[in-house]
This record gives C-alpha cells, sequence and structure tokens, in this order.
C-alpha cells in the first residue's frame, strides 16, 4: 500500500485528477454547512451585479449569487454521479458476474439484454421517463443509472471471463467449491481495480450526463441550483454578462477533467504491467 502512494505522488494525472475531484467534493461539502447566501434568494436590485466583495462572482438576471449557486450545484452533480454509477455498478456487476459463471444461453441473454439497452442512451431515456413521470432529479437518476447497467456488464463479463479461465480458479472448482463461491473470493477481488477505474470514469459522464439534462429542462429544477441549468439561463444574456456562462461551463470542465483524470491515473497505477514501469 505504502509503495502505491508512492508512485501515486509522482503521476501526474493522478496528482492532478484528485486535486480537481478533491475541489468539487470541498465545495459540495462547504456547501452543505455555509454559502455566502441562499442560492435560491432573487435580489432583483442587484440583478448581473459584477464581482465585489458582497458577491464573489457577482449575481444573475435574478439577483442570485452566482458562488453560491455553484457551491450548491456541486452537491447536485456529486449526488447524481454516486447514485446513478452505484445503480450501474450494482447491477451491472450482478448480471457480468452472471454471465461469466454460467455461460451458455444466460450468457448470451445478458449480453443481448446489454446491447438493447445501449440503443437508449441516458438523454433518450431521460425524455421517454420525462414524458411519463415528469422532470427532475431522480428521473435523470434513474436514466443515467440505466445507461450505465450495460456498460459495467460488459467490462464486469470480459475482466471476469479471464479470471475464470486461470488455474488456481479451476483448482477451487476443483476441490468443490460453487460459483457463488468461486465469484465473491476469487472473480470479484481480481477484477476489483478494472471497476474501480470504470466506475471514476462514469463518475465524470453522469456528471456531464446530468448538465445536459438540466441545461434542456429535463433534470433538476427549479428552485434547486445545477449547473447544466446555470448554462440554459446564462445563454439569454450572453452579449449582456458572458461571465454568466463561463463560471458554470468552468466548474463542469473541471470536474469532469479531474474524474477523468484520476480514472486514467488509477488505471495506470492498478495495471500491474505500467506500475512495474514507474
Amino acid at each position: 500500500m505504502n509503495g502505491f502512494w508512492r508512485r501515486a505522488a509522482r503521476h501526474p494525472s493522478f496528482v492532478l485528477g484528485a486535486l480537481l475531484t478533491a475541489l468539487m467534493v470541498g465545495a459540495a461539502a462547504l456547501s452543505l454547512v455555509w454559502s455566502p447566501y441562499p442560492p435560491a434568494d432573487i435580489d432583483i436590485p442587484n440583478k448581473l451585479a459584477a464581482p465585489s466583495a458582497a458577491h464573489w462572482l457577482g449575481t444573475d438576471s435574478l439577483g442570485r449569487d452566482i458562488a453560491s449557486q455553484l457551491l450548491v450545484g456541486a452537491q447536485n452533480s456529486i449526488v447524481v454521479g454516486v447514485i446513478a454509477v452505484g445503480i450501474g455498478l450494482g447491477l451491472g456487476v450482478l448480471l457480468g458476474c452472471l454471465a461469466s459463471a454460467r455461460r451458455g444461453w444466460v450468457e448470451e441473454l445478458v449480453m443481448r439484454a446489454a446491447d438493447f439497452t445501449f440503443a437508449f442512451p441516458a438523454l433518450l431515456s431521460a425524455i421517454m421517463l420525462t414524458a411519463i413521470y415528469g422532470p427532475g432529479l431522480v428521473m435523470s437518476i434513474v436514466a443515467i443509472g440505466i445507461f450505465n447497467i450495460p456498460v459495467f456488464a460488459r467490462i464486469t463479463r470480459g475482466a471476469a471471463n479471464a479470471v475464470w479461465s486461470r488455474e488456481y480458479v479451476l483448482a477451487a472448482r476443483t476441490s468443490g467449491k460453487g460459483a457463488v463461491r468461486i465469484t465473491i473470493d476469487h472473480v470479484l477481488p481480481n477484477i476489483a481495480s478494472q471497476l474501480i477505474v470504470q466506475a471514476t470514469i462514469s463518475f465524470a459522464t453522469a456528471i456531464l450526463a446530468e448538465a445536459a439534462l438540466s441545461y434542456l429542462g429535463l433534470g433538476t429544477q427549479p428552485p434547486q441550483p445545477s449547473w447544466g441549468r446555470m448554462l440554459n439561463e446564462a445563454q439569454t444574456q450572453m452579449f449582456q454578462a458572458p461571465m454568466l456562462a463561463v463560471y458554470p461551463g468552468v466548474a463542469i470542465v473541471l470536474s469532469v477533467l479531474g474524474l477523468n483524470l484520476l480514472g486514467d491515473g488509477l488505471r495506470d497505477l492498478m495495471d500491474p504491467k505500467l506500475a512495474r514501469r514507474r
């Protein structure tokens, strides 16, 4: 473990990604206990105010404090990412392990179901769900989570198939261990690193998808702040106050970039072949 952290400290992608991710998580954690102003408070006399000591990043067209909205908006991004990735990870790993352990028609059925699910990306799924149940944060989470299931199922099945062909797994089967026991004792521990890396990358994709859905009015609804909806509201003020679009745009870019760099760093550090080169 100490060797891992020594190598991690020398890995630029991992360090930068960890710092950017920590910044996003720190902003969300800070907003739970403090923000400069209540993010939904409207102050029309001070609308479109320039950055100042009172409003660090200025105010929007309704006089709401931009810094407060960015801080609280980070909560939504993290909540969507954690739950949506959790849905995909939990169900996808279960299906992938089932397909790998049983093989035959079970594997074929799971993979064809995954192919079918890929035909409905998060945006399309969100449109269908909101047409039935109405827009909202919950529908965004469900849509993104459903899209993540086949992603994790495919990765789990491919990685697990490689483990099932190893000698120690054959020895375990010979000793009388069942498929469930082998999956828990041997398969999951050996594919955990790949799943962690994919979860990190899927987290970034979930944040981007949530911002896109909120931008289209299908995600987080007022008065709850959202980076995507801030971009939507800023487009009517592009010439009068262009920075209204820059702030949430930078927040999205830095968060997604940080998670992708973190995922790349973890992949390099957890891959034994790449680790030996460092």
